[in-house]
């Protein structure tokens, strides 16, 4: 997908021995879905995506009623190795809280999160299309590799700062999070990117999730996206369904747009959020994968990238 938020060109065979790294010619986003995917965005380059939010929840038994705004910010950087990316996110919300018994006005912090992914397999990497010039249908056929995701892994650390209204009761200041990231492409242009998240496991109530995205590319500048978000601990469990889509702004800009439900009333939350992302990429320099290792590139290694045109990450 991740990601699922830019526009798709196309999704590169590669063709010989060497390759070109997880840097795309367009950005690309974690939003307006709340999945990651398992491509970083290239060594040096920075990455912001932010939006804000509405959210309200109702809660039929408990007679209680939440409205509220928020911003949710990201802040991505890639460092060391051009398949890491170190990850800030936060989310704050201001709403007022309704009960039988008077009104509340909250503010805080839903989620502050400072993590690391890592793309841990690439079935493109380093993987050599054999052409059989005798065969046209032997090229055509059905080949089991488009089947294999790439896979990464996400670990990070929850804070919690100051009297929080959005934490659960107990919460310590300082809990873990675990990720698993698979991202399937499909043709090209469709994508679905699955992640499996473990949460705050140290705590009284640690939240086991996923998070599915399935993601098309629609003319040019276009995409669109469905998402289900399932999560369930011994304090709270709920489904979330969410869709929406972005467009291509520039090559470094997208704005996107988003709505979300779930299927129940305890509470029954409604949710949307317009959002806009912005990558600076002067520094980066291209890398080429030689036999597993990175080696610098050149000018004309990016003019060689633009032309496979290849697009690792569509959220």
């Amino acid at each position: 997908m991740r990601n699922i938020k830019t526009k798709l060109l196309g999704f590169l065979l590669l063709t010989s021995g060497i390759t070109f790294a997880q840097y795309t010619e367009e950005i690309n986003s974690n939003r307006p879905g709340k999945s990651f995917g398992a491509y970083s965005i290239g060594k040096t380059v920075i990455q912001a995506e932010t939006g804000v939010f509405y959210l309200k929840e109702d809660h039929d038994l408990l007679e209680t009623e939440s409205k509220g705004f928020g911003l949710d910010l990201a802040v991505r950087y890639g460092a060391f190795l051009e398949q890491l990316e170190f990850i800030a996110e936060m989310q704050y919300e201001t709403d007022k809280f309704s009960t039988p018994f008077g009104n509340e006005n909250r503010n805080g912090f839903r989620q502050l999160l400072v993590g690391a992914k890592y793309l841990v397999y690439d079935p493109w990497k380093n993987y050599k299309e054999k052409v059989n010039v005798y065969s046209w249908k032997a090229n055509k056929k059905f080949k089991w590799r488009k089947l294999l995701p790439a896979v990464g892994v996400y670990a990070g650390a929850n804070f919690n700062v100051g009297d929080n209204p959005y934490t659960f009761p107990n919460d310590p200041s300082f809990s873990p999070k675990v990720m698993a990231i698979l991202q399937n492409h499909f043709g090209n242009k469709t994508v679905l990117t699955t992640n499996i998240i473990y949460d705050k496991f140290t705590t009284d109530y640690p939240s086991l999730g996923y998070i599915l995205t399935l993601s098309r590319a629609v003319g040019e500048r276009w995409s669109v996206f469905l998402e289900n978000q399932g999560y369930k601990s011994d304090w709270y469990a709920d489904s979330v369904i969410r869709g929406g889509g972005a467009f291509l702004l520039k090559k470094n800009m997208q704005v996107d747009v988003s709505l979300g439900t779930n299927f129940k009333d305890t509470p029954s939350i409604l949710s949307g959020a317009v959002g806009f992302a912005w990558r600076f990429d002067k520094n980066y320099k291209p890398i080429e994968i030689k036999e597993g290792k990175e080696v610098k590139g050149d000018s004309k290694g990016k003019a060689m990238e633009k032309k496979k045109n290849r697009t690792d990450e569509v959220k």
